[in-house]
């Protein structure tokens, strides 16, 4: 932060996954004055510790409300998105694509200095040709047959578009994979966005008190994880202007495989050739009117991996928690 000015930070989406790693930085932080936290269904945030942080009512497809909400605001950190659910498909792109914009808009329209936004590795799409180790250099290329990768790769380009035409804010971008920790969504999420073994995380508990481990057949494909607390930490380090805007890939250290999460749920994993699974992965993925929970799917095709230097280098970003102990608070 380039002066000694105390931040107002401003959040939509609070009370989420990546909420959980922020808020609680934010909080500790001497560098921020006051967080307004900005969501549709009312909280109390003093119940959960965070004192400086007011609420204020809003949904992302009313900019009028956004606006307000953003009036005196330094930062605004945009973390509401839809994933999955019922909503009709309308509602979802209305919230995700729509709503994003109204973010954006309205806090240029407030005079905010930083916009920071939590897009996804998704954005890069899951290709055979995608190296090891992608940079943010590499192309962003989303499956069609994935709606969250499609909306967030689209999300980014328009996010480009509408600063191009504006001096302020400074826009900065993180690609985070799989978020895991103790506040992930049905604190096995992890498992829940990988179709089929959603399953296995119900069963878990029971299969601890088996007296010999289930088999389990477990293809070798490889994921990153990030821990919610270490996407915080890149979060707050934006907000800051702890290094330049642009985009940075973040990740826990390390690379699981699927075979290593059926490990730590407590099977014994059965190896299966990674060709066969990704040729799997493929053929669902194609299947027409796949619910946005089942088109996941199509990150088993070719798992995307991020080389994560330039927050490292950059925003001096170092995770905390490699990703088989990440994935473990989740368990646990």
């Amino acid at each position: 932060m380039a002066s000694g000015k105390r931040l107002t930070v401003a959040v939509t989406g609070p009370t989420g996954t990546f909420g959980a790693g922020l808020v609680p930085l934010l909080q500790q932080d001497q560098r921020i004055d006051a967080v307004v936290g900005i969501a549709r269904r009312p909280f109390d945030p003093t119940e959960r510790g965070w004192t400086k942080m007011r609420y204020r009512q809003g949904d992302v497809r009313d900019p009028a409300a956004l606006e307000e909400a953003f009036r005196g605001a330094d930062v605004v950190v945009h973390l509401a998105f839809l994933i999955t659910g019922a909503a009709p498909r309308a509602t979802i792109r209305a919230v995700n694509i729509e709503g994003t914009l109204n973010v954006f808009r309205a806090a240029a329209q407030s005079g905010v200095t930083r916009f920071v936004y939590a897009s996804s590795v998704a954005a890069y799409g899951f290709h055979s040709d995608n190296p090891v180790g992608m940079t943010e250099q590499w192309p962003t290329r989303p499956d069609r047959h994935l709606f969250y990768a499609a909306e967030k790769a689209e999300l980014e380009r328009l996010l480009r578009d509408e600063a191009a035409k504006r001096s302020s804010p400074d826009v900065y971008v993180l690609r985070p994979p799989i978020v895991v920790g103790p506040h992930s969504v049905g604190r096995k999420a992890v498992l829940s966005n990988l179709p089929g073994l959603s399953r296995l995380t119900r069963a878990s508990g029971r299969l601890a008190r088996m007296p010999v481990p289930l088999p389990l057949l477990a293809p070798a494909l490889p994921l990153q994880l990030i821990h919610e607390d270490d996407v915080g930490q890149a979060l707050l380090l934006c907000a800051v202007a702890a290094g330049p805007p642009g985009t940075y890939n973040v990740a826990g250290d390390g690379v699981l495989t699927l075979t290593d999460i059926a490990r730590e749920l407590g099977f014994v994993p059965i190896p299966v050739p990674a060709a066969v699974a990704r040729a799997a992965a493929g053929a669902a993925a194609r299947v027409p009117f796949l619910p946005p929970a089942a088109q996941w799917v199509e990150a088993l095709s070719h798992p995307a991996i991020m080389d994560t230097t330039k927050a490292k280098e950059m925003l001096g970003w170092r995770p905390h928690y490699p990703a088989l102990e990440a994935l473990r608070t989740m368990l646990s």
